[in-house]
C-alpha cells in the first residue's frame, strides 16, 4: 500500500516537473517566425467552441503607429529592460507593503507570457510564475520576434486577436495601413479590450487615445531595438 501511495506521488511530482517545465521548452520551440503560437485565451475560445478571429501578419506588416503607440501605452522602456521593469515592479511591491492600491507594472514580455502560457486575473501566484517566463522570453527572443508575438496573440474584443483582426474588426483596414489615431485607440483599450471598444470610443477612451497619440509622436528614442 505505502508502495503504491509512493508511486502515485512520483508520478505527481513528474506530471508537476513537466507542466513548469513545458513554457520553457515552448519558448524555445516559438523561436522561428514561421512558428505562429496561440494563446491561453484562444485555447479556451475553441475548447469553449466559441471559434476566434486570428490573421497571423508578420512585425514587418504591422503599421509602426502600432508599435509605437502599445510601446508608450503598456511599457515604455521596452528597449532597455531584459524582460521585467525592476523599477516599476520595486514600486508596486512598496505600495503593496504599504496597504496602498498598487499600479501596473506589467511589461510587454510580462504579458506575452501570461498571454501565452498562464491565466487571466490579479493573483500572486501567477506573476510569480510570470516573471521567470518573461525574463526567458527576453532573453532567448529578439525583441522584433517578442513584439511581433505580442500584437498577434493580443486580445481586442470577444473573439478578436492579433493586430490585423483587430484592424479589421474595429476600423476596416489593415494592420499595415492603421493610422496613428486608429492605433492609439487599439493601444488604450489593451488593459481591458472587453469593456473599452476601440472602434466606438467614449469620452474617456479618446482622451487617453490622445495623450499616448503624442507620446507615440515622440516615441524615436524608445523604439530604436524596434526600427535600428
Amino acid at each position: 500500500m505505502f508502495a503504491q501511495i509512493r508511486r502515485r506521488w512520483r508520478q505527481l511530482l513528474v506530471i508537476a516537473v513537466v507542466l513548469v517545465l513545458l513554457p520553457y521548452a515552448l519558448i524555445i520551440l516559438y523561436s522561428p517566425s514561421f512558428v505562429h503560437p496561440v494563446s491561453s485565451l484562444m485555447l479556451r475560445d475553441l475548447a469553449l467552441l466559441r471559434g476566434y478571429d486570428r490573421q497571423w501578419v508578420p512585425f514587418e506588416k504591422i503599421s509602426p503607429n502600432l508599435v509605437q503607440s502599445v510601446m508608450m501605452s503598456e511599457d515604455g522602456q521596452f528597449c532597455m529592460h531584459a524582460g521585467v521593469d525592476w523599477v516599476q515592479m520595486r514600486g508596486v511591491v512598496d505600495d503593496a507593503l504599504e496597504g496602498e492600491q498598487t499600479r501596473g507594472a506589467s511589461t510587454i514580455p510580462m504579458q506575452t507570457a501570461k498571454n501565452l502560457f498562464l491565466w487571466n486575473g490579479r493573483s500572486f501566484v501567477r506573476k510569480a510564475m510570470e516573471l521567470p517566463l518573461a525574463l526567458a522570453a527576453d532573453f532567448v527572443w529578439t525583441k522584433r520576434r517578442l513584439m511581433e508575438i505580442y500584437l498577434n496573440i493580443a486580445e481586442w474584443g470577444p473573439g478578436i486577436y492579433g493586430a490585423e483582426a483587430a484592424a479589421q474588426h474595429h476600423f476596416g483596414v489593415s494592420a499595415s495601413k492603421l493610422t496613428r489615431r486608429q492605433a492609439a485607440l487599439l493601444a488604450v483599450s489593451l488593459p481591458n479590450p472587453i469593456d473599452r471598444n476601440a472602434g466606438k470610443p467614449g469620452r474617456g477612451l479618446k482622451r487617453l487615445a490622445s495623450m499616448i497619440e503624442r507620446r507615440a509622436g515622440a516615441s524615436g528614442e524608445y523604439i530604436k531595438c524596434l526600427y535600428p
